[in-house]
């Protein structure tokens, strides 16, 4: 398209055509918690992620080779500043879920879109709406009753990681928002020098390891090459340039809005192809979650 997309001005059928690229990302997504939990161990989390991102960070940095030259130096540090961050949110995340199922993983990270809004008020000191409170109240009682499993249960490990995770998500979008060193600078740039910087921490600390990454690569076997391959290529590269390529055809909102079924497409992805199961308790707070983000997201919009 030679013209900048007006939203909702697109015609149903090529609103669907960009709709349906947004849609295949939320489903990766979804089911890159299952992935992880399938080649990952407690022992080899650091292992798998300097190769889940090594494997990608090439293709990224020739993408990016023109825009990369163009930075400040103060965008430079920026941008390490938020892949330190970065890295953070991988750890807790990929720790999280070796600990937790992938169904919680994705309904438990899913609080970010709540978390969001709610830090935004506190830094502003605006006060959010009543509808949104209450979608936050919803969303935190569904994860409740999703971590207790057939009774009142202390949460497990994963899922108390997974929710560090989600609050660091928040960290990172609000730092984003207001770190005035990264004002100016294009996406793709900026995203290779977080992932960068987030590869050299993974380095770091598989230096000191006694599980290494090529240690990890030379023990896997075609499944989890398949694995590591569908994290790299599909939920890092392909969502990257499909999100660029889908807010310049149509709104962000839109955008947020399928890229919001993430949690459904991971629990989809832990009962139907993971062998999951959720008590009855566990279904109501997994549909609560769900109901209160999506309420959430609506309210703050």
């Amino acid at each position: 398209m030679s013209s900048i997309a007006v939203p909702g001005a697109l015609a149903p059928r090529r609103a669907w055509l960009t709709d349906l690229p947004v849609l295949l990302v939320a489903v990766v997504w979804g089911a890159s918690y299952l992935a992880a939990k399938d080649i990952t161990t407690a022992r080899t989390v650091v292992a798998v992620l300097v190769l889940r991102f090594a494997l990608v960070l090439p293709a990224l940095a020739l993408a990016a080779h023109r825009s990369l030259r163009a930075l400040t130096a103060a965008q430079w540090r920026g941008a390490g500043l938020l892949g330190l961050v970065l890295s953070g949110i991988f750890l807790l995340e990929t720790y999280g879920v070796v600990h937790t199922s992938a169904t919680n993983a994705g309904l438990i990270i899913s609080l970010t879109m709540i978390l969001t809004p709610l830090a935004e008020a506190a830094v502003t000191r605006t006060r959010p709406s009543r509808a949104f409170l209450g979608a936050a109240g919803l969303s935190v009682l569904g994860v409740v009753l999703l971590t207790q499993g057939g009774g009142v249960t202390r949460p497990s490990l994963g899922d108390l990681l997974m929710l560090l995770a989600a609050v660091a998500r928040t960290v990172h979008v609000l730092a984003m928002a207001r770190l005035k060193a990264v004002r100016g600078a294009d996406a793709l740039s900026l995203t290779t020098v977080q992932l960068g910087a987030a590869v050299a921490v993974f380095a770091v600390l598989s230096a000191g390891a006694e599980t290494t990454p090529w240690g990890v690569a030379a023990g896997f076997g075609p499944r989890e090459w398949a694995g590591l391959l569908f994290l790299s290529a599909f939920c890092t590269l392909f969502a990257f340039f499909v999100q660029m390529w889908a807010v310049r055809r149509t709104s962000p909102s839109r955008v947020s809005l399928l890229l919001g079924t993430e949690p459904l497409w991971a629990a989809a992805a832990g009962i139907l192809i993971g062998g999951e199961r959720l008590a009855a308790l566990g279904l109501l707070g997994g549909a609560l979650v769900l109901v209160g983000t999506a309420w959430g997201r609506r309210a703050a919009g």
